[in-house]
């Protein structure tokens, strides 16, 4: 492959990186803004509406992935290395065999390993007259990290990812761990398959909380969840074979009240009392106000055991996204440590935050 083709961004040893990074839809500006003071200096440009961008920073890949992980934006759900930027031209069977090639080329220790390749497209239509699909990169990558790698291309529990963004006008293309791009997910788009039983898509944030935050919940045996209603964190909490206490005014869902180890209080959370150490875990997840959410929780740490855990989420009402988090931190400390916040793939228009209580 000529030069003219491909676009080789400046090696690891260069001082400078180029990066694609995902946020939720409508958060953008904030993950650039976290990147931007992360990294001193970042050149950031978007490259669909409102939750995918490519930013170049002035330190390797190396550096970047540390500071990344040693201080994870909480707006950015997904990051990928561009290695890799083949210009989009009109030749849509070209520009296969250009990703072909550079996945062949690939300067990693694939040979072995069990690697899944994650291709996805803008949102806005690509110059090709025939457009290629992430299908196709998955294909033709595929071929190319068996016959060149001796790879084993897989979907899941994979030890190294192949990403492919197909932008407007160049595909951008890179090659890393799971670890290093925050999610082993395609863009950090973490799909549950919708069960029967299923209460309501609540129980999703949960799951995704599980995974993100690596939480093993097994190791748990009593939780209240506070303000419950419909009852989506309660019936997670009990497949995991938890007892679960749930406090809302509001009906649950009929199924719960057959569970065992399920006791219901219709009550407000504000009016109810609890023994010290009852529970090694609290869940929240109400569509209050951040303020009087974390008011509310903190009144009832005292029934949760030293060291226990606390998930709850935070809602954005005013668009201060920041400035409510530490607010709503302010309300939690001394008694409750905040571990880690991030904004979810399941999550719209809040914040997962997971706390330690002290």
């Amino acid at each position: 492959m000529d030069s003219s083709e491909t676009t080789i961004e400046q090696s690891s040893e260069g001082g400078s990186s180029t990066w694609i990074a995902t946020s939720n839809r409508g958060f953008g500006k904030l993950a650039a803004n976290e990147l931007q003071r992360l990294f001193g200096r970042a050149k950031t440009q978007s490259l669909s509406p409102g939750d995918v961008f490519r930013f170049e920073v002035d330190v390797s890949r190396e550096e970047a992935i540390r500071r990344i992980r040693e201080q994870e934006p909480i707006f950015v759900r997904h990051v990928q290395p561009a290695m890799r930027v083949i210009p989009i031209g009109e030749d849509a069977d070209e520009l296969l065999a250009a990703i072909r090639s550079v996945v062949a080329e690939a300067d990693a220790p694939l040979r072995g390993c069990k690697v899944a390749v994650q291709a996805r497209k803008a949102e806005a239509p690509q110059t090709p007259k025939a457009p290629i699909q992430p299908i196709d990169v998955k294909r033709v990558a595929d071929e190319a990290l068996t016959n060149a790698h001796g790879a084993i291309p897989v979907v899941r529990d994979m030890e190294y990812v192949v990403s492919v963004y197909l932008a407007r006008e160049a595909a951008y293309i890179g090659w890393s761990t799971p670890e290093e791009n925050l999610s082993s997910w395609s863009g950090g788009a973490i799909h549950f398959r919708k069960e029967d039983a299923d209460i309501s898509r609540a129980k999703y944030k949960l799951m995704e909380a599980e995974d993100v935050f690596g939480i093993d919940f097994d190791r748990y045996h009593s939780a209240l969840d506070v303000g419950a209603a419909p009852g989506g964190w309660s019936s997670f909490l009990l497949e995991r074979g938890l007892r679960v206490t749930a406090v809302d005014p509001a009906d649950m869902h009929p199924s719960l009240m057959r569970e065992h180890g399920f006791t219901y209080l219709r009550k407000n959370a504000a009016d109810v009392k609890f023994e010290p150490d009852s529970f090694d875990l609290l869940v929240s997840d109400m569509s209050w106000d951040p303020i009087r959410m974390a008011e509310l929780v903190k009144r009832l740490l005292p029934s949760v055991s030293r060291d226990g855990l606390v998930l709850t989420t935070v809602k954005l009402m005013h668009g201060k996204a920041f400035a409510t988090l530490r607010e709503v931190t302010a309300v939690m400390e001394p008694e409750a440590k905040l571990v880690k916040a991030k904004q979810l793939f399941h999550n719209r228009e809040e914040l997962t935050c997971l706390w330690r209580k002290r």
